[in-house]
């Protein structure tokens, strides 16, 4: 499959990307999305380098993404017997803030790296 390269921009920085011919229009939403989370971080105030907002954007789609339902074609093929996996439980969630909060304290605590 052949790739082109997209030049994007992500809180104000360009980037050149690769994307497989056809793929242009997941990969803009793609980045979009990842430009949106992070200028949110960016927003609340509290971090101002690029790494640990990339990173706290990261983990906020990936949480984001762990508690969707499932797509209507993935949920046909789940056994009715069995309740949604996606869904994250109260330990779960309880530990994905410590982890949260463990991950702010080592980032303060090293400097700012940017």
């Amino acid at each position: 499959m052949s790739t082109k390269q997209l030049e994007v921009q992500i809180m104000g920085q360009s980037y050149l990307l690769g994307c497989p011919v056809g793929g242009e229009d997941r990969l803009l939403a793609a980045v979009d999305k990842v430009d949106q989370a992070m200028c949110k971080v960016r927003d609340a105030g509290k971090i101002k380098a690029r790494d640990r907002i990339a990173v706290l954007a990261a983990l906020n789609l990936a949480f984001e993404q762990a508690e969707a339902p499932p797509p209507a074609d993935k949920q046909a093929t789940a056994p009715e017997t069995t309740e949604t996996t996606s869904a994250l439980s109260d330990s779960d969630h309880e530990r994905l803030g410590q982890l949260l909060k463990k991950l702010d304290q080592a980032l303060h605590q090293d400097g700012q790296l940017i």
